[in-house]
């Protein structure tokens, strides 16, 4: 799907969003006409933008809704997870044997990644809800986990729904059958005691707002990509002549110059979905210690924290958040062993098969162990007076935000030839430096979540108690 087509559907489905909001709110229709309108339009949509290909999602989505109905409840989440990850990845190795690296003018494979996020999420929720005792779960399981098996209309909407279809995001099932039946904004204000606040009733928070203050967001990031991303390819950084006249320092400050450049083409496609979904009626997110509304549920980006990160977990934690979710909640809290390298390791096969994926996971784990350490280990001896934490803050932000483009000129690479050929002209400095982080400085256990179930939470602080 090219942008323009990209363009256009998102904009239709802010329209259309606006209007089901209005027309086809929880007190002007039933639950059943809400599902049936978001699954309806969300496969106009699916089959407008990517014609035939859109069988491939249909089909996904149908297969999986047979396993969830025959599998048993043990089960559900691993044949979910096999057959969607199974499925996605067939596609994956059709875009580089039959396609070449191309990348198509009807690219199904967004929507297949988000489709496969839902698919596995659901399972492994209803497994969570009929498959085990709340003993067993963490807060968040129990929080989210589904007792029921959904019906067909409620699936399919979903997983089709118009809001979510071309660009995301994922979201829990939950969450969205409560936006679906009006339960949505009212729980997350029942949070809050408003008498204190002086309100004799609950407010009522509507999304505009947001959802003006997004598209300005949207407006800046389309101008940024037609002005900077068109002028400052990642490929340049490769460029004989470029390694050839121009000294190592200067490199390492271009390639800073080009991920930025690269960044506003996911600003403008996250922050719209977003947008899009908070103009539905969903994504209110509670309200913050200031009294104000937020609609960031479904946000999958902060800007502000990810261009001043100093950490690498903490750039990881702001970018692409509902996928960081959605790879928390299926891998790494259910994973036996190497939570962090098998979640990695996820990441790169549900993005695909290109190797500059695996190239940049792969040296994610290392430079992430690597940060874990010198953290640990070293950042309580800044904390004793402000300059001390200002020149480690500086520090950081500018190790990180190097590292970080070290990490991900791969993944716009794809290729094998272009990766090497960009790590020897870096001689290969991160690398080298994590890998003597690790080994000269001690790793610190951390505790991880699956560990801690919430009966065994809820004994521990009886006994600090």
């Amino acid at each position: 799907m090219n942008e323009i087509n990209f363009v256009a559907c998102q904009l239709f489905a802010l329209l259309a969003a606006f209007w089901f909001r209005i027309y086809l709110g929880p007190s002007h229709a039933s639950s059943a006409v809400r599902h049936a309108f978001a699954t309806l339009f969300g496969i106009y949509f699916a089959v407008f933008c990517f014609g035939w290909y859109s069988i491939h999602l249909f089909v996904l989505v149908m297969m999986n809704y047979g396993i969830m109905n025959m599998s048993s409840i043990p089960n559900i989440h691993r044949y979910s997870f096999i057959v969607a990850m199974g499925y996605l990845t067939l596609c994956h190795i059709s875009r580089i044997y039959i396609f070449h690296y191309g990348i198509l003018t009807t690219d199904f494979s967004g929507p297949l990644m988000i489709i496969t996020q839902k698919i596995t999420t659901l399972a492994c929720q209803l497994h969570d809800g009929i498959g085990r005792q709340a003993e067993e779960l963490t807060a968040e399981q129990n929080r989210l986990a589904v007792k029921t098996r959904p019906s067909l209309l409620e699936y399919l909407s979903y997983l089709l729904n118009f809001m979510s279809i071309i660009a995301g995001p994922c979201s829990n099932y939950k969450d969205y059958i409560a936006f679906i039946e009006g339960r949505h904004v009212h729980m997350k204000l029942l949070e809050v005691n408003w008498k204190q606040k002086g309100y004799d009733r609950l407010p009522d928070p509507s999304p505009t707002g947001a959802v003006m203050y997004k598209l300005c967001i949207t407006l800046v990031s389309l101008i940024l990509f037609l002005t900077l991303t068109k002028n400052f390819p990642m490929a340049y950084i490769i460029d004989n002549e470029f390694l050839d006249k121009t000294p190592f320092l200067s490199r390492l400050g271009y390639l800073y110059v080009v991920t930025q450049a690269a960044k506003p083409k996911y600003y403008f496609a996250w922050t719209l979905a977003d947008a899009v979904n908070n103009a539905a009626g969903y994504g209110f997110g509670g309200v913050d210690e200031r009294g104000t509304f937020r609609w960031d549920l479904l946000s999958n980006l902060n800007i502000w924290n990810i261009e001043t990160a100093t950490s690498f977990k903490m750039y990881i934690e702001n970018w692409n958040i509902q996928t960081a979710a959605w790879l928390k909640r299926v891998c790494y809290d259910r994973a036996p062993w190497y939570p962090t390298a098998l979640t990695f390791i996820l990441s790169a096969l549900w993005h695909g098969i290109y190797p500059g994926y695996y190239f940049t996971f792969l040296t994610g784990i290392l430079i992430t162990l690597a940060a874990r350490a010198i953290r640990n280990n070293c950042r309580h001896y800044f904390l004793s007076s402000v300059p001390l934490k200002i020149a480690y803050d500086v520090v950081t932000w500018v190790v990180t935000q190097l590292a970080v483009c070290y990490t991900v000129a791969p993944f716009v690479m794809l290729a094998v030839e272009p990766t090497i050929k960009f790590y020897k002209s870096m001689y290969f400095h991160m690398h080298i430096l994590s890998i003597l982080v690790l080994l000269v400085l001690p790793m610190r256990p951390q505790a991880h979540s699956t560990r801690k179930p919430q009966n065994q939470v809820v004994q521990n602080s009886k006994k600090q108690g």
